[in-house]
C-alpha cells in the first residue's frame, strides 16, 4: 500500500481561515495616529504572521519613533483594545470562502488539524468563528517564544497532532510563514498573490472551489519531480 501523501495540516489563521488583517492594520493605524504619525497600508505585509511585540518594534520603525519600554508595554494593551473591538462581532460567516467546506473534508477523511497562529487572540476567534470543532490541536501566540519565520509555532503545532512535519501541509498567507514552514520541514501552500508567495510548495489563490482534491493532485505532482 502506498505510503500517503500527508498525515495532517496546520493552519495560519489571518489571511487563511478568516481577514483580520485589515482590523490588525486599523488597530496599528489607529495607534500610530495616537504617536503622530500614521502606517501605509502596504506597511501591512510587514506585520502579517509575526508577533504583536515585533510588529510594534516594525510600526515606531516606520514613524521613526522610539518609546521607553514601559510605553512599549501601554501602546501593546493598546493595540489589542482596539483589535478586540474590530473583532468582537465576528462569526461564521467572517470565515474566508470554501475554508469551512475544506476542513469539513480533512475532518471527514480523519487527517489531524492543528491551528499555527502569530495572534495571542486566536483561541477566542476560532470560537466566535465556530472553527474549535475541528482541530486536534491549537497553537497561538501564547505558546511560542519566537516569532515566524522561526519554526517553533509549526513545530510545536507537528508536536501536538504527533506527526513528522515532513507529513505535514502547511496553509500560510504570509512569506516569513512559508520561510518557517520550510524550516520546520513542512511543505507550504501559499494563500494568495502567488509572486508574493513564490517560495511556497503550492500556491492557491483561496479556498473556494479548492478540495482535499486538488492538494493530493498537487502534492502527487511535486513527488513525481
Amino acid at each position: 500500500m502506498a505510503k500517503p501523501l500527508f498525515e495532517g495540516c496546520i493552519f495560519d489563521l489571518d489571511g487563511v481561515i478568516v481577514d483580520t488583517a485589515k482590523y490588525h492594520f486599523l488597530s496599528w493605524n489607529k495607534l500610530a495616529r495616537n504617536l503622530g504619525f500614521e502606517i501605509k497600508e502596504e506597511d501591512n505585509e510587514q506585520l502579517k504572521g509575526i508577533s504583536r511585540v515585533d510588529s510594534l518594534e516594525i510600526v515606531l520603525k516606520i514613524g521613526n519613533y522610539t518609546l521607553p519600554q514601559k510605553e512599549k508595554l501601554k501602546c501593546l494593551k493598546s493595540k489589542n483594545d482596539y483589535y478586540l473591538e474590530y473583532v468582537q462581532k465576528l462569526t461564521a460567516k467572517d470565515a474566508l470562502p470554501g475554508v469551512e467546506e475544506f476542513l469539513q473534508e480533512l475532518k471527514k477523511e480523519s487527517y489531524k488539524i492543528s491551528l499555527g497562529s502569530a495572534s495571542a487572540n486566536a483561541r477566542g476567534i476560532i470560537d466566535k468563528l465556530n472553527f474549535t470543532q475541528y482541530f486536534h490541536a491549537i497553537v497561538d501566540g501564547t505558546d511560542v517564544q519566537k516569532s515566524k519565520p522561526h519554526p517553533e509555532v509549526f513545530l510545536r503545532a507537528s508536536a501536538l497532532l504527533q506527526i513528522d512535519p515532513k507529513k505535514i501541509v502547511v496553509f500560510e498567507d504570509a512569506q516569513k510563514g512559508i520561510k518557517a514552514a520550510h524550516s520546520a520541514g513542512c511543505l507550504a501552500v501559499g494563500v494568495g498573490d502567488p509572486e508574493v508567495l513564490s517560495e511556497a510548495d503550492i500556491n492557491i489563490k483561496g479556498f473556494k472551489g479548492y478540495s482535499m482534491n486538488d492538494l493530493i493532485r498537487s502534492l502527487s505532482e511535486l513527488a513525481a519531480k
